[in-house]
């Protein structure tokens, strides 16, 4: 049962935690600098993805067939339902492995609580919503670990599998490429506004439903070879996931503003000054690297730079299949799923293209 905004409650799950979702991510520019002196992985011919290219989940080559992807992903609460929170945190840490275009075969669960703040049945709910999610995914969560900690978390590690052909890095776009996405943006924003009991309720349900909403698509996307490259949209926004993907692939991303979808009163909030901190903190990171249109308002860059907690899947794929491939990602069940761009040869960065300013034909 969904949680409501305002329901009269004196407890919120929300008042334990300094932030919530993909939202409290460390920025871009921290983690960047974290890894700067790290080491790579080193000399492992079967190592075929690890961090060098900021993706969503390592992948190993077990033999000539299979491919063995591991992931992990875990945050703070941001809905006051024990239950549906676990849901988003599993569906969120599941995206990973969809969105290397492989399959999930299991998952272990990731679990902090405050002890003495947190009543027992308030941690079996959410690993109650984890495990209805990870059954819907078709795998069984098949133990993790726990620990008292200040502020609750919970997540799940991933594993899945895919043939070696089928995995899709976010380093894989090509110039001339289309770019997909597959869930609207803001819940961000939304979820600025329910922390202010600020959030409709029927958007409340809107948010709950694309976060719960598994990326299963990316498993089949994986097999299409016009599909040169994925990552999943999340804690750095659009412009952060799609600079990501313009570094790996040495390439430059063009984004069509008045394409990108939204949920529906997301732009409505933007306006009314409702963002979160970790969009400034992404804006901070890589806005050097974005060329905004003249005269773009604050709320609209709020948007672009606004964290995605189990966002949709940005695709690159050839842009003679671009219609082919929306088709079927919208049959498959994302209804919003939309054409927003394109990759070009240039200097890897972001430039946001206004309607007056967009390629015609």
């Amino acid at each position: 049962m969904l949680d409501k905004p305002s329901d009269g409650q004196p407890f919120r799950l929300t008042s334990l935690a300094h932030g919530g979702g993909c939202g409290c991510k460390l920025s871009p520019s921290v983690l960047r600098e974290l890894l700067a002196e790290q080491p790579l992985a080193g000399p492992f011919e079967r190592l075929l993805v690890g961090s060098e290219t900021a993706d969503d989940a390592a992948v190993w080559k077990l033999d000539d067939e299979t491919c063995l992807i591991a992931t992990t992903d875990f945050f703070m609460p941001m809905v006051d339902d024990p239950f549906v929170f676990g849901r988003v945190a599993a569906t969120n840490a599941i995206s990973d492995i969809y969105a290397m275009g492989g399959k999930p075969i299991l998952a272990l669960a990731i679990l902090g609580m405050p002890l003495g703040k947190l009543e027992p049945e308030i941690a079996r709910e959410i690993l109650k919503g984890g495990a209805s999610i990870a059954a819907e995914a078709g795998i069984p969560v098949a133990g993790g670990h726990s620990i008292d900690s200040p502020e609750p978390i919970y997540g799940l590690a991933v594993i899945g599998t895919a043939k070696p052909e089928h995995i899709r890095k976010n380093s894989g776009a090509r110039a001339g490429d289309a770019l997909i996405l597959t869930k609207p943006l803001g819940v961000g924003v939304y979820s600025a506004a329910f922390k202010k009991d600020a959030l409709p309720l029927s958007a409340y349900g809107e948010m709950i439903a694309s976060m719960t909403l598994l990326n299963r698509v990316g498993s089949e996307l994986g097999k299409d070879p016009s599909v040169h490259a994925m990552t999943d949209v999340t804690g750095f926004g659009i412009l952060g996931h799609a600079l990501e993907m313009a570094r790996g692939s040495g390439l430059a991303i063009e984004i069509d503003l008045d394409s990108l979808p939204w949920l529906a009163d997301a732009e409505i909030l933007a306006r009314q000054g409702f963002v979160t901190g970790a969009s400034h903190r992404n804006w901070a990171s890589y806005g050097d690297a974005v060329k905004l249109p003249d005269g773009l308002p604050d709320w609209r860059r709020h948007l672009l730079a606004d964290p995605q907690t189990s966002g949709g899947l940005l695709v690159a794929c050839a842009p003679e299949a671009a219609e082919n491939i929306l088709k079927t990602i919208r049959s498959a069940g994302y209804s919003r799923a939309a054409l927003i761009g394109r990759a070009v040869a240039g200097e890897p960065s972001i430039r946001i293209i206004a309607a007056e300013n967009a390629p015609r034909g």
